[in-house]
C-alpha cells in the first residue's frame, strides 16, 4: 500500500494545477523535463558526417576512373592491351587511395564535415568536368549537324560584304499616286512611319504606312503655300514638325498632321545689305533641319543669303551667311545642308562653287572650292556621309562628285553623263555608307529615268533600276480592254479613252527627281516627274514601312459614301435668318389647294431680305435701289442731237426752263422788225420771189 505523500506526488505529476496556470498566465506545469546528452549527440553527428564524406569521396573517385577510361579509349582506340593495363593500374591504385582516406578520416577526430582537401578536390573536379564538357567526347559529329546554319549565315554575310549589290532592297515595289505633275519633294520621319510628298501641283500629301491598305491612298492633302511649287520637305530630328520650302520667300513649319506652326517673316526688298533684313526677299531654293538642335533649320534663297531660323522666333532670322564669288560679288545659293554633327553649313552656288562655313562663324568660309561644278549651272544637292568625312554633290552639269572635306581642292571621284533637268535632283548615301545613289532625267518620250548606284570608294556603277510606270501600264491594258469591248457602255468606253490620253501625256515624263534611302526601314523612296512616288523594298532585308500596307486588303466602299450629295444652302434659308411666318391652319391650305384660281396663282415676290430659302427681289440698301431705278429707265440716248431736238417744240411753246430766267433782264428787240422790213423793201423784185 502506497503512502499518502506518494499518491499526492503522482496526482501532481498526472495533471497540471488549474489554479497555478490561472495565476501564472500560462500552463505546462507539472510535466517532467527531458534531459539531453550533448556529448552523445556531438559524437553521433561527427560519425554521420565522416560516413557521408567517405561516400562522396568514393563516388568522385569512381567518376574520375570512368572519365579517364573514356579519355584513354578516345585517344587510343586500337590498343586494347594498353587500355587493360591502364585499367589494372587504376584498379591497383584504388584500394590504397581508399585506405589512405580511411586513415585520414580516423586520424582526424575533430572533423565534422568534408575536409578542406576534399573541398578543393571537388572544385578542381568541377572545373575539369566543365572543361571536359566543352570538349567533344565520342565519335565525331557528322558534317552539317550542329553548326551548319551558323556556317551558312556566316557565308551569306561574307558574300554580302563582298557583293554590295545584294544589299540593295529592290525585289519589290509599290507606287503611290501623288498627282500628274512632278514630285519635287520627299520626306520620311525618323521612325519611318509616315511619308510626305510635295510637287509642282502645289499639293502636299501625307501617307501613313500603318494606316494604309492595299489601295495606297493618302490620308491628307493640302496646299500650305497656295499657288507656289513645293521645293523641299523634311521632318525634324524628333519627327514632330515638317519644314516646307516653296517658291515664295517665306518658309513654313507644319506639325505632323499638316497644321501650321510658324511662318518665316519676309524681308525688306528695298534694303541693299541683306544682313539688315529680317528675312528672305526672293524665292527660296532649299532648306533642311539641324541634325542635333530640333528647333533650328536652314534656308537659302535667290537673294544671295543662307539663313538659320529658330522655330520659337518667327520675327527674325537667327544668322546670315552670304556666299561670295572670287571677285567678292554676290552669288545665288541653290542648295544648302548641315553636316552630320551640325557644326558645318554647306551651300552650292550658281557660279559652280561649294562653300562651307563654321556654324558659329558666318563671316569667312572654312572650306571652299571655286570650280566644283561648271559655272552657270545649278548644283541641285549636297549631302554629307554618315561618318562626316565625305561630301557628295549633284551638279547641274550632269555630274556626281564626292569630296573629302579635309582636302577640298579636288574631288576624290566623279561620275559624268548623268542627265539632270530639275533643280532639285537628289543624291544620298546608303545606310552603311558604302553606296552613293542618284537619279537621272530624260526628255519627253525619251524612255524612263534610272536610279543609279555607285561604289563610294571606286565610284564604279554597281547597279541601276529602270523606274517605269508599272501601275500605268496595267491601267493602259485595262483601258484598252474596255475601249475595244462592246460589252461595256458608251460612257465607260469614253471614260477609258480619256484616261488613256491622260496616261499617255503623263507617261512621257519618267525622270527620277528625288531619292531617299531610309536607314531604319532599309527602303528606297523615289519621286518621279510623272507624279508618282515609288517605294522599293525587300521582304527580308527591309523593316516595316511598305511591308505594313501591302498585306492589308482593300476596304470596300460604303454605300453611304457613294450616294452622298453636296447640299446647297441659299442665303436666309437657315432658321436663324428666317423671318417669322404667318400661321395658317392646315384646312385653309387644303382649301386653297383645291381652289383652281388660288392654286394656279403665281407666288408673289418676296418682300424684305428673303423668306423660306428665297432671296428677295431687292433689298433695302442704296445700291439695290439704284439698280432698281436704272433697270426701269427705258430711254434711248444713242443719238444725243435727236434727244435734245425732241424737246425743242415744247420749249418754244412753253418756255419753262430758259426763257423765264431771263425775263427781267432780257433787252427788248426794238429794231429787229424794222430792219427786217427795210431789208425786204430794198431787195429787188426778183429776189423777193421764191424760186
Amino acid at each position: 500500500m502506497e503512502a499518502p505523500g506518494a499518491a499526492g506526488d503522482a496526482a501532481a505529476l498526472a495533471g497540471p494545477d488549474p489554479e497555478l496556470a490561472a495565476t501564472m498566465g500560462f500552463s505546462g506545469f507539472g510535466k517532467k523535463a527531458r534531459t539531453f546528452d550533448l556529448e552523445a549527440m556531438f559524437e553521433q553527428t561527427r560519425r554521420t558526417a565522416v560516413e557521408r564524406s567517405r561516400k562522396i569521396l568514393e563516388a568522385r573517385e569512381r567518376e574520375q576512373e570512368d572519365q579517364a577510361e573514356k579519355e584513354f579509349r578516345r585517344l587510343q582506340p586500337n590498343s586494347p592491351a594498353s587500355a587493360s593495363s591502364a585499367i589494372g593500374a587504376e584498379s591497383t591504385l584504388t584500394p590504397r587511395d581508399a585506405a589512405c582516406s580511411e586513415s585520414e578520416d580516423s586520424s582526424d577526430e575533430e572533423l565534422t564535415g568534408p575536409s578542406v582537401q576534399s573541398q578543393t578536390s571537388a572544385q578542381n573536379q568541377n572545373e575539369d568536368s566543365d572543361d571536359d564538357d566543352d570538349e567533344f567526347i565520342g565519335p565525331p559529329l557528322p558534317p552539317g549537324f550542329k553548326d551548319s546554319d551558323d556556317d551558312h549565315d556566316d557565308d551569306d554575310l561574307q558574300e554580302e560584304d563582298n557583293n554590295p549589290i545584294k544589299k540593295i532592297p529592290d525585289s519589290h515595289e509599290i507606287t503611290l499616286q501623288h498627282g500628274t505633275k512632278t514630285v519635287s519633294a520627299l520626306a520620311l520621319d525618323p521612325s519611318g512611319a509616315r511619308l510626305v510628298t510635295g510637287g509642282y501641283d502645289y499639293d502636299v500629301k501625307f501617307w501613313d504606312f500603318a494606316g494604309m491598305d492595299a489601295s495606297l491612298q493618302a490620308f491628307r492633302s493640302l496646299q500650305p503655300c497656295e499657288c507656289h511649287q513645293i521645293k523641299s520637305l523634311q521632318y525634324s530630328s524628333t519627327g514632330d514638325v515638317i519644314l516646307v520650302v516653296s517658291g515664295n520667300s517665306q518658309a513654313k513649319v507644319l506639325d505632323r498632321d499638316g497644321f501650321p506652326v510658324m511662318e518665316c517673316i519676309k524681308g525688306d526688298q528695298y534694303i541693299v545689305d541683306m544682313t539688315n533684313t529680317k528675312g528672305h526677299t526672293a524665292m527660296l531654293n532649299s532648306g533642311c533641319w539641324h541634325p542635333k538642335i530640333k528647333e533650328e533649320f536652314l534656308t537659302c534663297s535667290n537673294d544671295g543669303t543662307v539663313r538659320t531660323w529658330d522655330v520659337n522666333n518667327e520675327k527674325k532670322h537667327k544668322g546670315v551667311f552670304k556666299p561670295r564669288s572670287a571677285q567678292g560679288k554676290r552669288v545665288i545659293p541653290t542648295t544648302c545642308t548641315y553636316s552630320r554633327d551640325g557644326k558645318l553649313i554647306a551651300a552650292g552656288c550658281q557660279d559652280g562653287s561649294i562653300q562651307i562655313w563654321d556654324r558659329n562663324m558666318s563671316v569667312h568660309t572654312k572650306f571652299h572650292c571655286r570650280q566644283a561644278h561648271a559655272p552657270g549651272t545649278d548644283t541641285s544637292c549636297l549631302t554629307f556621309s554618315y561618318d562626316g568625312t565625305a561630301l557628295a554633290s549633284r551638279g547641274g552639269d550632269d555630274t556626281l562628285k564626292i569630296w573629302d572635306i579635309r582636302q577640298f581642292k579636288k574631288p576624290l571621284n566623279s561620275a559624268e553623263r548623268l542627265s539632270s533637268f530639275f533643280p532639285m535632283t537628289d543624291c544620298c548615301f546608303s545606310p552603311d555608307d558604302k553606296i552613293l545613289v542618284t537619279g537621272t532625267s530624260v526628255k519627253k518620250g525619251g524612255g524612263s529615268g534610272k536610279l543609279c548606284f555607285f561604289d563610294r570608294e571606286t565610284f564604279q556603277k554597281l547597279y541601276e533600276i529602270d523606274v517605269t510606270n508599272a501601275k500605268g501600264d496595267r491601267t493602259v491594258r485595262h483601258c484598252l480592254q474596255i475601249s475595244s469591248s462592246s460589252e461595256h457602255s458608251r460612257e465607260e468606253r469614253t471614260k477609258s479613252e480619256d484616261q488613256l490620253l491622260l496616261i499617255s501625256a503623263v507617261s512621257k515624263r519618267k525622270s527620277v527627281v528625288r531619292c531617299l534611302w531610309h536607314p531604319k526601314l532599309n527602303q528606297i523612296m523615289v519621286g518621279t516627274a510623272n507624279g508618282l512616288a515609288k517605294v522599293y523594298y525587300d521582304p527580308i532585308k527591309s523593316q516595316r514601312g511598305a511591308k505594313l500596307c501591302v498585306v492589308k486588303t482593300k476596304r470596300k466602299e460604303r454605300q453611304a459614301e457613294t450616294l452622298t450629295q453636296d447640299y446647297i444652302i441659299t442665303p436666309h434659308a437657315l432658321p436663324m435668318f428666317r423671318e417669322p411666318r404667318q400661321r395658317s391652319t392646315r384646312k385653309q391650305l387644303e382649301k386653297d389647294r383645291l381652289d383652281p384660281l388660288k392654286s394656279h396663282k403665281p407666288e408673289p415676290p418676296v418682300a424684305g431680305p428673303g423668306r423660306g430659302g428665297r432671296v428677295g427681289t431687292h433689298g433695302g440698301t442704296l445700291s439695290s435701289y439704284i439698280v432698281k431705278n436704272i433697270a426701269l429707265d427705258k430711254t434711248d440716248d444713242s443719238n444725243p442731237r435727236e434727244a435734245i431736238l425732241r424737246h425743242a417744240k415744247e420749249a418754244e411753246e412753253n418756255p419753262y426752263w430758259v426763257a423765264p430766267a431771263y425775263a427781267k433782264t432780257q433787252p427788248k428787240t426794238v429794231f429787229a422788225e424794222v430792219e427786217q422790213e427795210d431789208d425786204e423793201t430794198d431787195k429787188p423784185e426778183w429776189k423777193k420771189r421764191k424760186i
